[in-house]
């Protein structure tokens, strides 16, 4: 048995999210159908963070195990025949039995863009969340590092089924920043995970604070801000501890 790694790149436009639901179209359903079938049984496949309906990734990782011998070079070009063109399987790596793109992670990055010109072009329409009115971008931009640190960010997570746990929602941001490009701003993100919609709200709380909505905020608020649109957020890249794996790739 294959411990199998992959980096992956896909629209999030499409889908339902990464996580499988019934009768939608996710990410991980595409991914698990082809592969069962490849391997003649049910292959689970295993995300570093499940993005929500709408959200895009640059460089998703996920696992799996197969028993199937097939080059890893051929692997990769088997799943990429098979996807719709919104998903690309962009590498293939072996890895040691136990790893888990989650649980191993030690940061993720993730990169937010704002429009703020009058007009959208409509083919950047599906990948932007367009704001063309009023804002204090430095004020944003000065916001932006009250995120950075360990904080409990209870208040900028959505409800989840998995909160009757009663799991810890501390996390540490490491970087937090904003910046100005050609017509856009940009925030990019990192951090040791993230909880469900918290970089979406964090959007919104800079934009309450660049509407002067947040003046002279020195600590993380008691509440966010609404959320912002899933589809101007992509999950830009996933890190973990150097690690010496089989000298194979595809």
């Amino acid at each position: 048995m294959r411990r199998i790694r992959i980096h992956l790149a896909y629209d999030g436009g499409p889908f339902h999210g990464w996580q499988v639901q019934p009768g939608l179209p996710t990410i991980q359903g595409l991914l698990e159908e082809i592969l069962s079938g490849m391997e003649g049984h049910p292959v689970h496949v295993a995300a570093s963070g499940r993005t929500d309906a709408g959200v895009h990734a640059l460089a998703q990782v996920a696992a799996f195990s197969l028993e199937n011998p097939i080059p890893l070079t051929n692997l990769r070009l088997a799943l990429n025949r098979l996807l719709p063109p919104t998903i690309r399987v962009l590498s293939t790596q072996e890895v040691h039995a136990h790893f888990h793109p989650r649980f191993d992670a030690v940061s993720k990055t993730y990169e937010y863009r704002i429009v703020r010109g009058e007009i959208c072009s409509p083919f950047e329409w599906p990948y932007v969340y367009h704001h063309p009115y009023p804002l204090d971008e430095e004020r944003m931009a000065g916001f932006a590092r009250v995120f950075q640190g360990e904080h409990d960010f209870r208040a900028f997570a959505a409800s989840d089924p998995k909160d009757s746990e009663g799991k810890s929602k501390v996390r540490t941001v490491f970087s937090s920043v904003l910046e100005r490009g050609e017509g856009r701003l940009i925030y990019r993100v990192r951090g040791s995970g993230f909880l469900k919609h918290m970089v979406r709200n964090m959007v919104g709380t800079l934009i309450e604070a660049g509407r002067g909505n947040l003046p002279g905020v020195t600590a993380l608020p008691e509440r966010s801000g609404a959320t912002a649109p899933a589809k101007g957020l992509f999950l830009l890249n996933v890190e973990y501890p150097a690690v010496e794996y089989p000298d194979a790739g595809g």
